[in-house]
């Protein structure tokens, strides 16, 4: 299987998630972008490597999550997805801020402007529109009980695409091992048979 991880904000290809993704699922491809700062670069870029690459299953995790939901053509699953980042004032703030893990370009930090937040804001009031079926019935979202920084990512999920599809799992916002072992990847060998 061939899948490609849209990582959260601040973060890069080089997350512990991918790491242990890769340790658990020897037999796939993982795939990790670092994913652009600015929407208006990241929706494209990430469109176009999914049109490239062709994945089997999408996995995003927080604004990954937000992301990946917008892959549509391909099978999703979404662990407690930022559809809102530009309310995320803890996070999404002007200012410059520091990558939590090495990037390819070797970039250590990032800057936050008020047009990038404007433009987070623009692709939110876009993100669930035309949703088909099919869609729906490919992508799945995770949430964690004790995710503080992320409350909303169930009641919008549930709003778009299918109730049924929610997993709630005993955990934070960010994935751990024991998340990924028996949350993740069960629910990715379900999705593997079909």
């Amino acid at each position: 299987m061939k899948i490609i991880y849209f990582h959260g904000f601040g973060s890069s290809h080089a997350s512990g998630t991918v790491e242990i993704l890769r340790r658990e699922l020897v037999d796939d491809e993982v795939i990790a972008p670092d994913i652009p700062i600015d929407p208006v670069e990241a929706l494209p870029y990430l469109k176009d490597l999914c049109q490239q690459e062709q994945p089997d299953l999408i996995i995003g995790t927080s604004m990954g999550g937000m992301y990946a939901q917008q892959m549509r053509d391909y099978p999703r699953i979404l662990v407690n997805p930022a559809f809102t980042m530009s309310t995320m004032s803890k996070v999404l703030k002007t200012g410059e801020h520091k990558f939590f893990n090495g990037r390819y370009d070797g970039a250590k930090t990032f800057k936050i402007t008020k047009d990038i937040i404007q433009h987070h804001n623009q692709m939110e009031r876009q993100q669930f529109k035309n949703i088909t079926s099919e869609q729906k019935e490919n992508c799945w979202c995770l949430v964690g009980l004790h995710d503080t920084s992320v409350t909303n990512a169930e009641a919008l999920f549930k709003k778009n695409y299918l109730a049924d599809h929610v997993i709630r799992f005993d955990g934070e916002h960010q994935l751990n091992d024991k998340v990924i072992k028996k949350v993740l990847i069960p629910l990715l060998e379900t999705l593997r048979k079909k």
